[in-house]
């Protein structure tokens, strides 16, 4: 029997690895662990395969923000219905229901401040039980989803030792 718990941490480390290499990591035929696979995506445990890059590397633009958004719940479904309303927008990447002094935290991508700034001016801010919003761009990424992304500063420095 595959160890769930231990093929969920390996392919969350690389998406990219290979049925037959899993199995030799897991010490399991390769049908199960393909199996237990199609499984945790049937299920909806794995959701979806995602590659993770390093726009400022890229000709690409690309903005990236971070929004606090406090907001009325509905009587009876709570923050589900307007959280369903944002995450349907294209440029929303991510939303998350938050503890503390707001309610969601919003992440979206946009090609400049501007468009950024437009999003959060036209389309969300004018959503009947939003109450405030609070915008924060990425200015770097040092770290995501468990990667460095920034190269480690050599110090070249002598050292001095008393």
């Amino acid at each position: 029997m595959v160890n769930r718990d231990e093929l969920l941490r390996t392919i969350d480390k690389n998406s990219r690895i290979g049925v037959s290499e899993l199995a030799v990591l897991l010490g399991e035929p390769e049908i199960d662990v393909a199996n237990e696979l199609r499984a945790l995506e049937d299920e909806g445990i794995i959701c979806g395969y995602h590659t993770m890059i390093d726009w400022s590397k890229t000709s690409i633009d690309k903005v990236m923000a971070l929004i606090e958004v406090k907001v009325t719940p509905q009587r009876g479904i709570g923050f589900d219905s307007i959280a369903e309303r944002i995450y349907k927008y294209p440029e929303v990447t991510s939303v998350y229901l938050m503890s503390g002094g707001f309610d969601l935290m919003v992440m979206l991508e946009g090609k400049s401040l501007k468009e950024v700034a437009s999003f959060v001016t036209n389309k969300l801010s004018p959503l009947d039980t939003v109450l405030s919003c609070s915008t924060h761009f990425i200015l770097q990424k040092y770290k995501e989803h468990g990667t460095i992304l920034t190269k480690k500063y050599d110090d070249t420095r002598e050292k001095i030792t008393p």
